[in-house]
């Protein structure tokens, strides 16, 4: 049965010693690698760990990552990069994850010079997280328990509880579930911070849900009043195209007059521009004639330039050809003169021919004589060199075996050496061993007992302090959410308070009037309505009564009004507060309205009394009517809502003014900054309760810290005094059997010695016949060396003999030839001088011929035909020109008339162009005031307007710019405004909403991610536990099949298993119970390996990795090791590195490292079965 994944290829290129790309094949289940020391056979398994996932560089052996790669020799360059790649066999798909599928998973890493290191999963780019994924729970990994590397076991067994933990959680397979947990901490954490922030988004929203209320209000009564302005500022438009078009009908009336008056006098002007037209075509004719004349003399002319360039040509011909006559008779001669010196060369050449061929034959003879003696020579060296080589190899086989005999001697010398120093060790070891010491294991027994007493005093005060925590953190949450209400209902309050306050101080925003009453020094004085105060619902009643006088100024005399010279720019109401107004006080059963109204200021009581003097207030209109009879002269009823009734008309209330609510806006103000008052000592209040239930909450976690501190510490003194208590029983026991073990083990080495010093008597014995056979050869070999450098220096020089022959022979063909080409050169060039002469003595014939012809008289006869010519062209010229002239003076005659004619037309259009931009100046207009009204429907604003405008009047335009101007003024009035107040209001309140389920969301998803933390806990408790006594099975069954006996368990060394460290106790045969770190070496060994398979019966791993784990081990525990691989490898596949010949004879298969060039580490195939074969030979023959 083999495991479910198979390592099968190792590939390593630039990998520390591996230089060069090396492939490391794995078919058996038991792999050796072997080799001597510092080859580089770890770092076949530095190879394994890396490509596995490691990142820290001392686990590596190195100082930094870049130390894998590899980092040159003595001759080698360094290389740039280091990539190591495992090849597993899945073709039983039990891989995790994605990769089940592949019958073959190829994991790849590699590392570059400059830090980029890449990870790849059958050739796809992937996370390191991927690859530990795929190992995840099978032991595999970059520190897991698979990996056993030099040392690893000593650290395994001396390892804190805690790391121990970490290869029990590796068996159990729960490192994904704490990788989830992890994950699931991260999310915690991050939905926590997210409703955190959610809850002060919705704190910021009311906020400003309040405000956008007060800006929405603000925000509708600046809509209505644009509304207004829009249908004004149509109504405008609409009467300003009106005008545009009654201006265009009239102007385009005054442009079609001008243009008929235009359109006669250019008929006019027509008729005289055909005359001129006639004129000037019968001119151009006559310009036409004159043309042809003057062309006629300037071909003339031309013929007379032509004939007398040709006479002068033919005269500059006639003396070049003189010239090259002269030179041809020249080059002739020159040519007869070469032509002799060529053949007196061909002669001396052809006489050298002769020569060459006799020294050709004799230099063959002498090369062929010389050639014959060659192989001689050579069969003599070569015979002399043969002896001397056989010679030579017995000679080096007789050295071989000296020094095959010299290093068994230095063996054995070293060996007896180390035994005399292990003989020494054990010597002292015997005199230094310790004994036991009774007062100290008292004293630790009472400081235990006084530690236990401590640490329960002390666990019963922080379960007291951790019952307090929950409680003071409930109540620090109810504090900080009473806080929370008080604040937004603060905020809200004072957004409600900020909005009736504005509210109010728009009251005079008159910019106008506010500008006049601060130029009188009026701005600062007092109203009317901040001075008094009603009843409760009735506001309207005395607001319908007083109307703006509720607004009206404070003055200390009327008389300041008089002086004043200029009036008010708006309406405004005055008042002194001195009057003396008395109320009538009405009939007996009427109540009157100033009744209802208090007055905070008692001068302001007569004004009052005045202005509601004969108003009398009724609960409905109903009562009003029927108490008309019992009104006094000037008498009204007013009713809450405003409604006036006297004694012969009803006058009907409805808001109009800014002055509306006024007072009852001013009576909630007054509440409000009542309620503000108290609220904010509220929220004070509440706020030094949140802090001192932080402080509270505070005090008991730091007094929870220093206990669980403390605890600790207590529980680490408690384990250290036990373990110390444990330590001092077993001292003795240790003692005793030590001393027994060293008498055995001395007993052995001196046995030891005995052998070894007597192989190294005989190895001295054989030494000496060797040196004597040596000797013997040396002679031979130095006469056979003699011998064959004489026959090698008769070679050479019967070899340079040969040659020089043969270099005088080559040279005598050469000269031969050179000779034969030199003739054919010298014939060729006499051939070319002689075409050459033929050639020129052609020439020579020619131009005494063309010489020979005469002058041509034909030319001075052309001459003078062509003088006479030109004298007929001038004559015909001078005609053409007066007729020329007459005909322009009639046409300058047309073009005065067309002139005159044309400066009466001038007036005319540009009368018209004026006519014409007015009226599209006009057409302008209407378009413009078209384009504003573009979609608004005129006919409805019609009605709006005047008669006269409907008539096409202009009787409005002004009172409709200044009902525009008003309008704006008002608009401006209201300040800075939100026009997307209400939006905003609305989006607000439905973003509200949506935070409001997020956090609902976000809640719940904490209870389900807190719920998902509990039961990875409860899942990876039970895993463990079961693991743990698992483990614990097998450890008790592994330990006695390694020791022949004894027993060993696994300890907590706490309560919770999912924190809680791991210890071994064992107790080898014939010992009591103790810790692991009590035993010896091998001991340690043993029981770390025990504790690895134990591990690996609970979850095999594919394949495990020992390093000369058996170093410390004697010949009888590494045969128990080796037949518990062997049982063990029907589950899983191993790969060791081991020196022990023992371990050796186990593996199926043997991976041979060595370093034949420094630095550089070779794998070779080392073939068991073959080795066998060729021993069974050897015994055979």
């Amino acid at each position: 049965m083999t495991s479910k994944l198979r390592l099968s290829q190792i590939k390593l290129a630039g990998f520390k010693s591996f230089v060069d790309p090396t492939h490391i094949a794995l078919p058996g289940q038991i792999v050796g690698v072997v080799g001597p020391n510092g080859c580089g056979k770890s770092n076949v398994i530095d190879a394994l760990r890396w490509v596995l996932g490691e990142s820290k560089a001392s686990a590596l052996r190195g100082e930094t990552m870049q130390d894998v790669i590899f980092n040159g020799s003595s001759k080698r360059k360094p290389v740039s990069r280091a990539s190591v790649e495992l090849v597993f066999d899945n073709s039983l798909g039990k891989a995790n994850g994605q990769w089940a599928s592949y019958a073959e998973i190829s994991i790849k890493r590699v590392l570059q010079r400059d830090g980029d290191s890449s990870y790849h999963i059958n050739n796809q780019h992937v996370r390191r997280k991927d690859i530990t994924d795929i190992f995840l729970g099978t032991g595999l990994g970059a520190r897991a328990y698979a990996i056993i590397e030099q040392g690893m076991i000593s650290r395994i067994i001396e390892a804190k509880p805690e790391e121990l933990r970490i290869f029990l959680e590796e068996a159990a397979g729960v490192s994904k579930y704490r990788d989830r947990r992890r994950e699931t901490e991260l999310r915690i954490a991050d939905t926590r911070d997210n409703l955190l922030r959610v809850s002060d988004i919705l704190q910021e929203l009311e906020k400003q849900l309040v405000h956008l209320g007060s800006q929405a209000e603000v925000a509708k009564q600046y809509r209505a009043l644009e509304n207004q302005r829009d249908t004004t500022q149509r109504l405008f438009w609409l009467v300003k195209k009106q005008e545009a078009e009654a201006q265009r009908a009239r102007f385009a009336q005054a442009t079609e007059k001008t243009r008929t008056e235009l359109e006669a006098e250019t008929a006019r002007l027509r008729d005289i521009e055909n005359q001129l037209e006639t004129a000037r075509s019968g001119h151009y004719q006559l310009s036409d004639a004159l043309h042809a004349r003057q062309g006629d003399l300037y071909t003339a002319n031309a013929e007379i330039a032509r004939l007398e360039q040709h006479i002068k040509h033919v005269a500059e011909q006639r003396q070049r050809m003189t010239q090259q006559l002269a030179n041809t008779e020249r080059q002739i001669e020159q040519q007869k003169q070469q032509r002799q010196g060529v053949h007196a060369l061909l002669e001396h050449w052809q006489r050298q021919q002769e020569g060459a061929g006799t020294k050709v034959a004799e230099a063959e003879q002498l090369a062929e004589a010389e050639g014959r003696n060659l192989p001689q020579a050579e069969q003599a060296a070569r015979i002399a060199q043969e002896r001397h080589n056989e010679l030579q190899r017995e000679h080096l086989l007789l050295q071989q075996k000296m020094q095959l005999a010299e290093t068994q001697r230095d063996n054995l010398q070293r060996n007896i050496q180390q035994l005399d120093s292990r003989r020494l060790r054990l010597l002292m070891e015997k005199d230094n061993l310790p004994g036991a010491d009774g007062n100290a294991l008292q004293q630790a027994q009472q400081q235990l007992s006084e530690l236990e007493m401590e640490r329960a005093e002390q666990v019963e005060k922080l379960a007291h302090l951790q019952e307090q925590l929950p409680l003071a953190d409930m109540q620090r949450g109810n504090q900080r959410d009473s806080l929370q209400q008080q604040e937004r209902v603060l905020a809200q309050t004072e957004a409600r308070l900020h909005a009736l306050q504005q509210l109010q101080r728009q009251i005079d925003s008159d910019k106008n009037l506010n500008a006049w009453l601060q130029q009188h020094q009026l701005d600062n004085k007092p109203r009317l309505w901040q001075a008094i105060r009603i009843e409760s619902g009735w506001e309207d009643a005395l607001e319908a009564v007083l109307r703006e006088r509720l607004n009206a100024l404070a003055l200390p005399s009327l008389d300041t009004a008089a002086a004043w010279s200029d009036a008010p720019p708006a309406k405004l109401a005055l008042f002194s507060p001195s009057g003396n107004g008395q109320d009538d006080g009405g009939p007996g059963q009427l109540k009157s309205l100033l009744s209802y109204v208090q007055c905070q200021d008692a001068q302001v009581l007569p004004v009052m009394r005045d202005w509601l003097n004969g108003v009398y207030a009724v609960a409905d209109i109903a009562q009003g009517y029927a108490l008309r009879a019992q009104l006094p002269a000037g008498g009204w009823f007013v009713t809450p809502q405003g409604h006036l009734i006297g004694a012969h008309s009803v006058l009907f209330h409805a808001p109009d003014s800014q002055l509306h609510g006024v007072l009852a806006r001013q009576r909630e103000i007054e509440k409000l900054e009542l309620e503000l008052v108290e609220q904010n000592r509220n929220a004070e209040y509440s706020r030094q309760q949140v802090a001192e239930a932080e402080q509270h909450y505070q005090s008991i976690e730091m007094q929870i810290a220093p206990l669980r501190t403390s605890g600790n510490e207590l529980q680490q003194r408690l384990h250290g005094l036990q373990m110390n208590i444990l330590k001092l029983n077993q001292a003795h026991e240790r003692s005793v059997e030590r001393t027994a073990q060293i008498e055995r083990e001395m007993q052995e080495v001196a046995d030891l010695l005995g052998t070894e010093q007597r192989q190294q008597e005989g190895i001295h014995e054989q030494m000496l016949i060797l040196r004597e056979q040596i000797a013997e050869f040396y002679a031979q070999v130095d006469a056979a060396q003699r011998d064959a450098n004489a026959q090698e220096i008769a070679l050479r020089e019967q070899r340079s003999r040969a040659q020089h022959a043969q270099h005088a022979l080559q040279e005598a063909r050469f000269f031969a030839k050179t000779c034969t080409e030199k003739i054919a050169d010298l014939q060729h060039s006499v051939q070319q001088i002689t075409d050459a002469l033929a050639q020129f003595e052609q020439s020579l014939e020619q131009l005494r011929a063309d010489l020979s012809v005469g002058e041509d008289d034909t030319a001075q006869q052309q001459l003078q035909a062509a003088l006479l010519v030109r004298q007929a062209c001038e004559q015909a010229l001078g005609e053409a020109r007066n007729i020329l002239e007459n005909a322009t003076v009639n046409l300058q005659k047309f073009e005065q008339e067309r002139m005159a004619c044309e400066h009466k037309l001038n007036p005319l259009r540009e009368k018209l162009g004026e006519l014409t931009l007015k009226e599209q100046e006009a057409r302008l207009h209407f378009e413009q005031w078209s384009e504003q009204l573009q979609g608004v429907d005129e006919q409805a604003l019609l009605p709006l307007l005047g008669p006269d405008n409907r008539q096409g009047g202009n009787n409005k335009p002004n009172a409709l710019q200044a009902e525009l101007n008003r309008l704006n003024e008002g608009i401006e009035a209201l300040g800075a405004v939100n026009l997307a107040a209400l939006e905003e209001l609305q989006a607000a309140t439905e973003r509200k909403a949506y935070l409001d389920a997020q956090a609902k969301d976000l809640n719940e998803a904490m209870a389900t991610l807190e719920d998902a933390i509990r039961r990875i806990d409860k899942e990876s408790r039970d895993l463990l536990m079961d693991t743990y006594n698992q483990v614990n099975r097998h450890l008790s069954e592994m330990f006695p099949v390694l020791f022949a006996g004894g027993e060993a368990r696994l300890v907590l060394t706490g309560e919770e298993i999912l924190d809680s460290g791991v210890q071994v106790m064992a107790q080898p045969p014939g010992k009591k119970n103790s810790s692991i770190h009590l035993l010896s070496g091998g001991e340690k060994a043993l029981t770390a390996i025990a504790l690895i398979f134990s591990l690996f019966q609970l979850n095999p791993a594919p394949f495990c990795l020992l390093d000369e784990v058996d170093a410390p081990l004697d010949d009888t525990n590494t045969e128990r090791l080796c037949a518990l691989i062997k049982k063990m490898s029907q589950h899983t596949q191993f790969v060791f590195i081991s020196h022990n010949k023992i371990t050796m004879e186990l593996a199926q298969q043997l991976v041979g490292v060595t370093m034949q060039e420094k630095g550089v580490s070779k794998v070779v195939a080392v073939d068991i079965e073959e080795a066998l074969r060729l021993r069974d030979e050897v015994l055979v023959a």
